[in-house]
């Protein structure tokens, strides 16, 4: 968006990943994007190259979003701040203006709701929401100055603090060189059952937390605490005939996994690329409104399942008993953390994002989670069967969207029963590889040899583990029939260097 000087000159802490108390074990475990051995000690403001490509910022959202409020305006936008909407005009489905309280109405081609919680449009419209998840918390959280942070990493780098208490969990989030943000999450029974108000709650959570205890010695509290419903739903409807929503108000996924900013941004871009398609002309109409709402309504709801499994596979939430056992009845399963597991890697892993994975995780990380999480036994297909046998009968060949560059692009997917297999570069070896050869040791072989002959796919390790999480995740959407042949070899495979690791930092 043209906006990374201005957000890097804000000096918001790198987010180079995050520490854990979370699973079966009591020890803190950390996942980092970039080892903390090797993130180098850059002076900021800096590039948007290196390193910098491989993390992420931890914002205060009031300069964030006004630094992309600007950042809007001097490309030509039209800003009104305090300007409140009073009533939507629409009929038939379709928006005819909005109706401020100055009595002015505004008509548009295209209106976004962008209003978080508020769901101007949404509620105006009628769409209904439902609740995918029969896990119900309340947030109640806090802004706190000059609070220690738990970390230091080069300069400006951290890691958020993710620590379950027992009956809830608390994050610790520096979003600036002296400010903070803590909340606690809690289960909305456990705070009925505990006939307490929220402050006393948030005080006696913070003062039981040890790590967080310590950090805040010599910190001081902002104003008011907030508390807020952490209810995951998901719209029924994300597009119309000439408006989109976008962010929490067209759905919203519990905060554990920290996707919220990514998923606004990812649906704010998407719905952006959309509309100037619209006006250039060259796409259905339909094919592409279809598209945005399919990416929208997938990409919430498969963040809520993947937080789901992390609640189910942490036994220190002993709170969560009867919200395990609800879950279980509403998918037919007796959902201890291995069957929790097997939820997840059954509910098809690449989707119509072009990923292969769960939420934006990828099966590797997914896999390699699992011994923080929980005692899950994974075993790679590929080593558990040699023989692999390509499966596309039935399946119909279609274009999905792909949003690039600020266009809209087709891209081939094969689509069988619900399922997709986006034709990326991976999968396309695959194809090309899996049509003349069934063996998995000459599988590799053969992949190796067309990355080798073909300088421009990158750095052959990468492609090949990219292939590897790739093929993996075709066995298991039935893309690729396995079956073990004794009178053949089987692989070992090579580790991934997962960012998953024991945490050291809290250690004396």
């Amino acid at each position: 968006m043209g906006c990374w000087d201005a957000v890097e000159a804000a000096g918001f802490p790198i987010k180079i990943g995050a520490t854990y108390r979370w699973g079966r074990h009591p020890e803190l475990w950390d996942f980092d994007f970039v080892p903390r051995s090797r993130f180098q000690n850059e002076p900021r403001p800096a590039k948007l190259e290196g390193q910098r490509r491989l993390t992420s910022f931890q914002v205060d959202r009031s300069i964030y979003d006004k630094i992309l409020l600007d950042g809007a305006a001097g490309n030509g936008c039209a800003v009104y701040q305090g300007t409140r909407v009073t009533r939507v005009h629409a009929k038939s489905g379709r928006i005819d203006s909005l109706e401020l309280e100055s009595g002015d109405h505004v008509q548009a081609r295209y209106y976004v709701d962008a209003s978080g919680n508020s769901g101007i449009l949404r509620r105006a419209l009628g769409i209904e929401c439902h609740y995918p998840s029969n896990l119900k918390n309340v947030a109640i959280y806090g802004y706190w100055q000059n609070a220690d942070w738990a970390v230091q990493i080069g300069v400006g780098g951290t890691r958020i603090q993710v620590l379950s208490l027992g009956y809830g969990w608390i994050w610790f989030i520096p979003i600036g060189s002296t400010r903070t943000s803590i909340g606690l999450v809690i289960p909305v029974e456990h705070y009925k059952k505990s006939g307490k108000r929220p402050e006393e709650l948030y005080s006696q959570a913070l003062q039981e937390e040890s790590i967080v205890a310590g950090l805040l010695q010599n910190a001081r509290r902002e104003g008011l605490l907030q508390t807020t419903r952490d209810w995951s739903f998901v719209a029924d409807r994300h597009v119309g005939e000439n408006w989109f929503l976008i962010g929490e108000c067209s759905g919203f996924a519990d905060p554990i996994l920290s996707a919220g900013v990514t998923m606004a941004h990812l649906g704010g871009r998407q719905a952006a690329y959309t509309i100037l398609e619209l006006d250039r002309g060259q796409f259905d109409a339909e094919w592409l409104k279809d598209q945005f709402e399919r990416r929208q309504k997938q990409r919430i709801e498969t963040h809520i399942r993947f937080g789901d499994y992390w609640y189910t596979a942490n036994k220190q939430l002993k709170d969560l008993k009867e919200f395990t056992s609800r879950l279980a009845q509403d998918n037919g399963l007796d959902m201890n953390p291995e069957k929790a597991w097997n939820w997840i890697a059954s509910g098809g892993f690449i989707n119509e994002d072009l990923n292969i994975g769960a939420g934006g995780f990828s099966l590797s990380a997914i896999r390699d989670s699992g011994d923080y999480l929980a005692k899950v036994a994974f075993e790679s297909p590929l080593e558990k069967y040699n023989i692999l046998t390509l499966d596309i009968l039935g399946a119909e060949k279609r274009d999905f969207a792909v949003y690039e560059g600020g266009r809209v692009t087709e891209a081939p997917c094969y689509s069988r029963n619900g399922r997709f297999l986006p034709i990326s570069r991976e999968v396309e070896l695959l194809l090309v590889v899996l049509e003349h050869e069934s063996r998995v040791p000459r599988i590799f072989d053969a992949l190796a040899s067309l990355v080798r002959a073909n300088p421009t796919s990158g750095a052959i390790n990468q492609v090949m583990a990219n292939v590897q999480s790739a093929l993996e995740a075709m066995i298991h959407d039935g893309w690729v029939k396995a079956r073990y042949n004794p009178r053949e070899p089987l692989v070992r495979l090579a580790g991934r260097g997962s960012g998953f690791h024991w945490n050291r930092d809290h250690r004396t």
